[in-house]
């Protein structure tokens, strides 16, 4: 199991990127995929097209979301949490993802610079 820390400049305000990362409408928008996500801790969520599914932890309006990402066969929780910070360029987003089964590591570290937060800076771009 590994834990993968970044931050990824976003040209917008947090509460446009907290908006963009939790309403299905906007997922969409940017994703090109419908999205399943509500913000009620201990709802289950899915993007692009079920890739990527868990459940919600925890949200902080314009400032956090915590969500478990499931893995096949896997006992400890992977945990994702974001936390959305102002900056000069919009916001600063601070991505911890702990316990990334070692298989997996190297398509999850590069689906979230390229395919999450790769597309969400060019939506803003």
């Amino acid at each position: 199991m590994k834990d993968f820390k970044k931050y990824y400049i976003i040209p917008a305000e947090p509460i446009e990127v907290y908006r963009a990362l939790t309403l299905p409408g906007t997922l969409q928008l940017w994703t090109g995929e419908a999205a399943e996500m509500s913000t009620e801790p201990g709802t289950e969520f899915s993007l692009w097209e079920g890739s990527i599914t868990g459940r919600n932890l925890e949200f902080e309006e314009g400032k956090k979301i915590v969500q478990q990402w499931y893995f096949d066969t896997q006992d400890t929780p992977s945990i994702v949490t974001i936390k959305l910070h102002p900056h000069k360029q919009g916001t600063s987003a601070e991505l911890l993802h702990s316990n990334i089964p070692d298989e997996a590591y190297d398509d999850i570290t590069a689906g979230w610079d390229e395919n999450y937060f790769g597309l969400l800076i060019d939506f803003y771009s």
